[in-house]
């Protein structure tokens, strides 16, 4: 085995794992028997279990992969964070909004988000430790184009909640 092999098949676990530690979360704290307005988040653990494993895993969809991967970040970043603020703690201490938010359960997609840009960028650009880091920040694949997608996601989410209630 190679060492790339080896730190692609490790950080494809690492993602697999994150995957399915967030779904058996979500499920215990969400049952989707109890409430069907929990299939989004559903779909959207089984797209992380399976299809983006599947499209990082070769190299042709590498690309689809991770966009999947960052926009399902994104997504469940928005909902958890509106989820988070519509179960404001009382008392909003630093604590209670640090363990009694979705605050942790957006660290740990994040995470996922993260493992999923480390594998892209091995996988595209290579494992050489001396090659500069070239492009604008703002372009894609690079960190300041998933940030505009945040914002830009945030924004429309929140105007739609504000005036579709």
């Amino acid at each position: 085995m190679t060492h790339r092999t080896y730190v692609k098949s490790t950080l494809l676990g690492a993602l697999i794992a994150l995957s399915v530690g967030g779904f058996l979360l979500h499920v215990r704290i969400h049952p989707f028997a109890q409430n069907h307005s929990n299939i989004v988040p559903v779909i959207s653990c089984l797209l992380s279990i399976v299809v983006v494993p599947l499209l990082f895993y070769f190299r042709k969809t590498i690309f689809y992969g991770y966009v999947l991967n960052g926009f399902l970040a994104i997504i469940a970043t928005v909902t958890m964070s509106h989820f988070a603020i519509v179960h404001w703690p009382d008392p909003a201490t630093l604590k209670a909004i640090i363990f009694n938010t979705t605050f942790p359960d957006i660290l740990v997609v994040w995470s996922k988000f993260f493992i999923g840009k480390s594998l892209f960028d091995l996988e595209t650009f290579g494992y050489d430790p001396d090659r500069a880091r070239m492009g604008k920040t703002y372009r894609y694949p690079n960190m300041g184009w998933w940030l505009v997608h945040l914002v830009v996601i945030s924004t429309v989410y929140c105007l739609g909640n504000v005036l579709w209630r």
